[in-house]
């Protein structure tokens, strides 16, 4: 799964375009890394951040205050 799709399937976008604002201007993360590719292809295993919300990819579970 591409990072934008993932950050609109966890929930944590709406839209497209908001996904592609948040990981052009460097605010997520994957493997504590920023990522600023949308079309990065994420594998089982990956972690990805964005604010205070974290996931690892696979595990479908997320964490939000």
């Amino acid at each position: 799964m591409k990072l934008d799709q993932y950050l609109k399937w966890m929930g944590w976008v709406g839209t497209g375009g908001e996904a592609k604002q948040h990981i052009q201007s460097g605010a997520v993360t994957v493997n504590g890394a920023i990522e600023t590719r949308r079309g990065r292809q994420l594998v089982e295993g990956d972690q990805v951040v964005l604010g205070a919300d974290s996931a690892v990819v696979g595990e479908n579970v997320a964490s939000t205050p």
